[in-house]
């Protein structure tokens, strides 16, 4: 993707959260420079990986299979394992374009909550893993909509309206896209590891590879490291 392109979407993105009355918070405006100039401060930032996440799956079709998302929180794995306590948990924003998809995937540990915070419908395709994690095929799919428990057949399409919500766990292979419209998702789930935790079908990459044809406006969570903003 080209980086006039990322510029764009973000500011069109931002302009759509902001349609909803949801506010990102303030390192969301910060220039590159600004958060070099803060390096010493924004640990819990850049570590948690928080904040513009913009991806075409290294596919370079970004209108047809991309997704647009923002970290606003996000735990610690190690945390996880302890009993009782730490920051075991996480939130998106995002955004799921008319038709655009966000390729079939799975998770290894992390358990979600994917909601419509408004527009267009949600289309979710589901299927369950076999024994060794592969996608079944044949087999159901046990979700719960808004603690609902539902069977969904292999393959089908779970559509959720504005305020409607499934819980996805590990295992639940899923592929996602807006349908009639433009959709803001909400996701709130255990800590999340986009570096890891991501199982997709097809042999592609989680993160956009970026051409440098002009300057960022804002940084993505991929960038951090090439930009120093990594502790060692």
């Amino acid at each position: 993707m080209k980086r006039s392109e990322i510029n764009t979407i973000i500011a069109q993105a931002d302009d759509f959260i902001a349609s909803f009355g949801f506010r990102l918070p303030p390192f969301a405006y910060w220039s590159p420079a600004e958060m070099q100039a803060r390096k010493g401060e924004i640990g819990g930032i850049t570590s948690a990986r928080l904040g513009w996440d913009i991806t075409d799956y290294g596919d370079g079709d970004f209108e047809k299979m991309g997704l647009f998302l923002f970290t606003t929180r996000n735990g610690v794995l190690s945390e996880l394992e302890k009993k009782g306590g730490g920051m075991c948990y996480a939130e998106k924003i995002m955004i799921s374009r008319e038709n655009q998809i966000s390729p079939m995937h799975r998770h290894i540990f992390k358990t979600e909550d994917i909601i419509n915070r408004g527009g267009a419908t949600l289309a979710i395709e589901m299927f369950e893993s076999d024994a060794e994690g592969n996608l079944d095929p044949h087999a159901d799919v046990p979700v719960a909509c808004d603690g609902i428990p539902r069977i969904l057949k292999a393959g089908d399409v779970l559509e959720l309206s504005p305020g409607e919500s499934v819980t996805l766990r590990p295992g639940n292979w899923h592929k996602f896209w807006g349908a009639g419209g433009d959709v803001l998702i909400g996701e709130v789930s255990a800590v999340n590891d986009d570096l890891t935790d991501n199982v997709f079908t097809q042999p592609i990459g989680r993160f956009a590879q970026v051409e440098e044809d002009v300057d960022p406006t804002h940084l993505l969570v991929s960038d951090y490291e090439a930009w120093g903003l990594l502790a060692k």
